[in-house]
């Protein structure tokens, strides 16, 4: 049964605003923060910015992640997850819901997801041809990522792979708005990237907790299906640890600057999420505050990066 502020038809009558909305823009934010890193980090190495294939990047990079999020609505419909959660927490987790309140048809939500990931394709080709040939690689893999993370036969998510999916893919933004500036290859995007695409992967598993029961019965593997909602709170632990412990080791070996170390005080957010989950891991209802604060940690920690970045230069 539809849950207070589900999308309906009444609510979206406006074809185009309906599609709009079926893409979850709100949660593209991680994206745009991913871009201005990767542009923050290509800045700090001396490279003067093209606004042109800066805006570029960072549009196609949104349709990007669009075009992944409703393949995701697409795929947990087959499986039948998302209309067999009843725990979910709206619009956090359990789908955009189109499809289970009828405001899109399951073959309309098909065609439009895939439709989203083959418009990046022209789009990728010219940054290639006006920067280096390097970056169709990038852009496969990102597309390749966001399609297996939901679709078979990979099903990363279902096989307990999604956050090495999420973390592949978003450190891919960074490095791959880096590169179109720098037209090559360098470290100092992976070093600037990885806590940031470490702390996305965060957001994608505390949401597997409110989905626990959905996705176990509709036959998805994910880590807190794996090791049960007690155990998997470790994991939570783990991936912030890493962020954090990624970034004091860049600064210490030179790769990233000193003010760098501002970023750390996403760790507030992280840990005081890890506080909620901690206590209320197996009340789906209570895990609000937590999936709020761990978006929260994901983009202060990128825009505070980023702002080092750039002003250390």
């Amino acid at each position: 049964m539809p849950q207070p502020m589900e999308p309906s038809l009444a609510a979206l009558p406006n074809p185009a605003l309906r599609y709009f909305v079926a893409t979850r823009p709100a949660f593209l934010s991680v994206t745009f923060v991913g871009c201005l890193l990767g542009l923050a980090s290509a800045a700090a190495g001396g490279i003067r910015l093209d606004p042109a294939l800066a805006t570029l990047t960072m549009f196609f990079a949104l349709v990007a992640h669009a075009g992944a999020n409703v393949i995701n609505d697409y795929y947990d419909a087959i499986s039948g997850c998302d209309a067999a959660n009843t725990e979910r927490v709206f619009p956090f987790t359990g789908g955009s819901r189109f499809i289970q309140n009828g405001v899109l048809t399951l073959r309309a939500t098909g065609i439009f997801g895939y439709a989203l990931l083959a418009a990046v394709v022209p789009a990728g080709l010219y940054l290639t041809a006006v920067s280096d040939p390097g970056l169709i690689w990038i852009g496969l893999a990102g597309l390749i990522v966001g399609w297996a993370y939901s679709a078979p036969p990979l099903k990363l998510q279902s096989r307990g792979l999604g956050e090495f999916g999420i973390t592949a893919g978003w450190l891919l933004i960074v490095v791959g708005s880096d590169f179109v500036q720098r037209s090559g290859f360098s470290f100092a995007p992976v070093a600037a990237g990885l806590g940031f695409a470490l702390l996305v992967a965060n957001v994608l598993y505390i949401n597997q907790f409110p989905d626990v029961k959905a996705d176990a019965q509709a036959g998805k593997r994910t880590v807190v299906v794996r090791l049960g909602v007690q155990r998997a709170r470790w994991g939570y632990a783990l991936i912030a640890l890493l962020t954090y412990g990624w970034v004091v080791a860049m600064v210490a070996a030179g790769q990233l600057p000193w003010p760098a170390l501002l970023s750390l005080l996403a760790a507030a957010a992280s840990f005081g999420a890890l506080r909620v989950l901690w206590r209320h891991a197996a009340e789906p209802a209570q895990l609000v505050p937590a999936i709020k604060l761990t978006i929260l940690a994901a983009s202060l920690h990128g825009l505070l990066l980023a702002a080092a970045l750039v002003f250390a230069r």
